[in-house]
């Protein structure tokens, strides 16, 4: 008997995503990428040359795409899309990225140029953002009450793809952000590179010889998360 092939659906934004449902795919990757750029920056704070278009960390410099700044007076985000005349055209092509898709989705928090949300919602955004452009990570800088986010790449950030780092990473986004915790298990699986395995009520994510197996309720809500490391 001929047994076919399953074709595994890949991680991608689509027609009647929410926010919420952009931010479950993408956000733990984003995350991650997060853990990656601290690992490397620690308490060092950025400088920001928009004129070069660099932020800088003590000697390392990494080039920007400004993705937009939040003010603290106004409690508003503000899209660098609709801020070219502030920042100038090279620097906002991430930006203009991200609107587009805002317009093609219908996702208002990508194709409004103004939005009011408190700063934690901010960095929501530019993770998601961050991951879905794949860019190395974001950082904000604030310069006169306001925050400016910048999205950057540099190849001094090195990725930690140990199987504490999966585990820790998935169980802090889905603990502090309002997301759908097994889409985000499956989309930060597959986005990794990793093998994921789907079962009734858990799913497994492969990761060379060792498994993180993770429980979930009917609604999809988390049970447990279990680590398995073959490797040690």
């Amino acid at each position: 008997m001929l047994k076919l092939k399953v074709i595994e659906k890949e991680i991608t934004i689509e027609e009647g995503d929410s926010f919420k449902m952009v931010l479950s795919k993408y956000g733990a990757l984003g995350l991650d990428k997060q853990e990656n750029l601290s690992e490397l920056i620690g308490d060092d704070k950025g400088e920001l040359d928009i004129e070069k278009g660099f932020v800088s960390f003590g000697d390392i410099k990494m080039p920007v795409q400004i993705l937009g700044f939040y003010s603290q007076d106004l409690n508003q985000w503000s899209w660098a899309w609709d801020n070219e005349d502030i920042f100038g055209e090279n620097l906002i092509k991430a930006a203009s990225k991200i609107k587009a898709v805002g317009d093609e989705f219908g996702i208002v928090e990508f194709n409004a140029p103004i939005i009011q949300l408190d700063y934690d919602a901010c960095h929501s955004i530019a993770m998601t953002a961050t991951a879905f452009l794949n860019y190395d990570a974001y950082y904000a800088v604030s310069e006169d009450g306001l925050d400016i986010f910048v999205a950057v790449e540099s190849e001094d950030i090195k990725e930690n793809n140990s199987l504490l780092k999966f585990r820790n990473t998935f169980y802090t986004f889905q603990k502090n952000f309002k997301i759908y915790p097994k889409i985000a298990f499956e989309a930060y699986t597959k986005l990794k590179g990793y093998i994921y395995k789907p079962h009734d009520d858990f799913a497994v994510a492969k990761i060379g010889e060792s498994r993180i197996i993770v429980g979930f309720t009917e609604r999809g809500n988390i049970t447990r998360i279990l680590m398995y490391d073959e490797e040690e």
